[in-house]
């Protein structure tokens, strides 16, 4: 006998994660979190304000998570490893920027 188990999600067999960048400051994560949780299939949300990252496990359409959260105003677009770059190098120069003005 076998048994066959459908996920609700038709489009989707497994959860997977998706990586967002996502143009926040640290008083977004509220709205961020509070958008996609009511995105159905979503199970997880990371937020990293910091890198303006978010990281989203589930099973779902990552077009829809993007709809998602440019309908409350958010920009949101793919994350690459260029987007890790550029925030790699805007934290270093804040860093110098910041110990500069003291001098």
């Amino acid at each position: 006998m076998a048994i066959t188990i459908l996920c609700a999600f038709p489009d989707c067999w497994r959860s997977q994660s998706t990586e967002l960048k996502v143009e926040m400051v640290a008083l977004h994560e509220k709205r961020v979190r509070k958008c996609l949780s009511k995105v159905k299939g979503i199970e997880r949300v990371e937020v990293e304000a910091s890198l303006q990252k978010v990281v989203v496990t589930g099973c779902v359409n990552r077009s829809k998570i993007l709809k998602a959260l440019r309908r409350v105003g958010l920009r949101a677009e793919p994350w690459s490893p260029h987007n890790e770059l550029l925030s790699a190098y805007a934290a270093t120069t804040l860093m110098f920027n910041n110990s500069y003005a003291f001098f």
